[in-house]
């Protein structure tokens, strides 16, 4: 047959195909979230996310000093904290001392070459399980943001690299900023969660750190699923308002907006893969259903091809221990 154009030539054999390979994803691509806890000797393992673990503040150094071997430079800290300690302003959340400060300041004293992500929302310390301050039922958007400013401000003095205001709050990245640079912080960064969706799929998060919402859900402030232009929305003002990084959440089922931000922004794209993602996978592998190593490699592959920068994933540990083989 008169064929001229013959597209199989190129996928001949292995060696031709990494020779003609567009996508490539690199353990420097990658943010590895923890989880952090009270304790000490604490590693108790999230049970809808195989694998993953609640570590106190001494396994926690063990763990991003294993991780770092192994090429991860980049930790996002997440906080579990008692009932207890919560209480509807977040309180703790800045109080000096605390155990989330504490544990930046000692990862970035032991590891000063490690990069120190952040988490900016009230849900881990508030008792209504809110990303803002709740009154008569109603999320308080400005009110917020003033108790956003002392949290991030607390973490900049510990010596936090980027801040990640999740709380999806009108108006948070210019506040966070001015904050920041009137304090002399100007070289601490913000990854805006730009595009937070109000996804089902943040269930084993919110096991993990027992944040759940107390009442109703987060839709007055998180984005509607079927929305794109919003996005768009979403990103020009957190650019406007002085945000590093533009983050997609979730990663899998939201490439196109990860695409359509990279086509319209030149600021690097973030995209988090986020815990019900990870489970889905893990499940499926344990069940027998899917080969989870080869799905894991193919979800990471298709968010970077979508534009992804930087992927925040707790796959982050198993696919640098698989390349380190």
């Amino acid at each position: 047959m008169n064929i001229i154009r013959r597209p199989r030539r190129l996928r001949t054999n292995a060696a031709v195909r990494a020779l003609v390979e567009e996508t490539t994803v690199s353990v420097n691509d990658l943010i590895l979230p923890v989880f952090l806890v009270e304790g000490t000797r604490v590693k108790k393992e999230v049970a809808s996310m195989p694998g993953i673990y609640r570590h106190s503040l001494d396994n926690l150094l063990e763990e991003i000093a294993y991780c770092r071997d192994l090429g991860i430079k980049t930790f996002d800290i997440f906080p579990g904290l008692a009932e207890e300690k919560k209480d509807r302003f977040a309180t703790e959340s800045h109080r000096p001392g605390n155990m989330y400060l504490e544990a930046i300041h000692a990862v970035k004293s032991r590891f000063p070459d490690v990069v120190v992500m952040t988490d900016v929302a009230m849900d881990p310390y508030s008792s209504d399980g809110h990303d803002g301050l709740v009154e008569n039922g109603e999320i308080l958007n400005d009110e917020t943001l003033e108790i956003l400013g002392k949290m991030a401000l607390a973490q900049a003095q510990v010596g936090a690299d980027i801040l990640g205001p999740s709380d999806m709050m009108d108006g948070r990245v210019g506040y966070l900023r001015e904050i920041l640079d009137d304090n002399g912080f100007t070289n601490v960064a913000i990854m805006s969660y730009t595009a937070k969706y109000a996804s089902s799929l943040y269930s084993p998060f919110r096991d993990a750190l027992e944040s759940a919402p107390k009442f109703g859900d987060k839709k007055t402030y998180q984005m509607n699923p079927a929305n794109i232009k919003e996005a768009m929305i979403e990103a020009e003002l957190d650019y406007a308002e002085g945000a590093d990084y533009l983050m997609v959440k979730p990663a899998m089922l939201y490439l196109d907006i990860i695409k359509m931000l990279n086509d319209n922004f030149a600021l690097p794209i973030a995209a988090y893969n986020i815990s019900g993602e990870y489970s889905l996978i893990k499940a499926g592998a344990q069940n027998g259903w899917i080969d989870g190593q080869k799905v894991m490699l193919e979800t990471l592959t298709s968010i970077k091809r979508a534009g992804a920068k930087i992927i925040l994933t707790y796959f982050a540990k198993e696919f640098a221990e698989l390349q380190r083989k």
